[in-house]
């Protein structure tokens, strides 16, 4: 080898080594963020009543933090539960009830109560049967379905028909509440009991009949960490969103209320 074709190699050399160090720190491309946070997605497992608040909120939460992302599995408290016991990787739980937070148990770190809820009765829209109490649910003319019973809304269904003295049998037991909300609107049933946020969520599709404060219950929707996150930052980032000011803005334009311990 000449020493010209000897000097063109080194250079050649020193040149691939260059690039693959600008490379290496992230040179030509997007900057990571801090502590590498905005490397991965935010796997956020709520309940399905949340579907619409918490899908703005993700939306919220990417673009203030443009590296960041969100993903969201939406489904019965309960199943989501089952997953993450069996090994679904989560970075925040948000749960329709405080039973299945405890249920998460070792999964997860300190919840936080954000919201609260109600229920309603949900009809078709024009209320076609003239429903107008819990009483009506127990006409034998009617088809009433309601979430099963180890989902939150299913819980807290049998619990407001309990206080009100009514008996029903439903036509079916929906996996979770929005299946309530979709039999109802296809006319498969006549009524249902659903959360408040549910009616307003599918205005239009339904129609809400109001409990008594005295028959109904208030749900108590608590968020928490996961303790297997690997995302932890920008997890908790994203559960203080929820908390915050603007979360609660967000929240309260679908109709959930503030923590049950902070009253109305």
């Amino acid at each position: 080898m000449t020493e010209g074709m000897r000097q063109r190699c080194v250079a050649l050399l020193a040149t691939v080594l260059v690039a693959a160090a600008l490379l290496g720190a992230g040179c030509g491309g997007d900057a990571p963020s801090s502590a590498g946070e905005g490397s991965s997605a935010v796997r956020v497992f709520a309940a399905s009543s949340l579907t619409d608040a918490f899908t703005e909120l993700g939306d919220d939460f990417a673009a203030a933090r443009p590296n960041a992302k969100v993903t969201l599995n939406f489904a019965g408290s309960n199943d989501l539960v089952t997953q993450m016991r069996q090994g679904a990787p989560a970075d925040v739980f948000a749960s329709a009830d405080t039973t299945n937070m405890n249920k998460a148990g070792d999964l997860v770190n300190t919840p936080r109560v954000f919201a609260g809820n109600t229920l309603a009765i949900a009809v078709a829209p024009g209320n076609p049967e003239h429903i107008a109490s819990l009483a009506d649910l127990s006409r034998p003319d009617l088809k009433v379905v309601l979430a099963a019973p180890e989902v939150p809304a299913g819980k807290y269904a049998l619990e407001v028909l309990d206080r009100a003295s009514v008996t029903v049998t439903p036509a079916s037991f929906e996996v979770t509440v929005k299946g309530v909300v979709t039999k109802i609107a296809l006319g498969e049933a006549d009524a249902g009991i659903v959360y408040v946020t549910d009616v307003i969520a599918a205005e239009g599709e339904i129609d809400g009949v109001d409990i008594p404060k005295a028959q109904n219950v208030i749900a108590s929707y608590p968020i928490a960490t996961l303790v297997s996150s690997d995302n932890a930052g920008d997890a908790q980032a994203f559960v203080d969103l929820v908390l915050s000011k603007e979360g609660r803005r967000v929240l309260a334009s679908y109709g959930f209320l503030p923590p049950p311990s902070e009253g109305p």
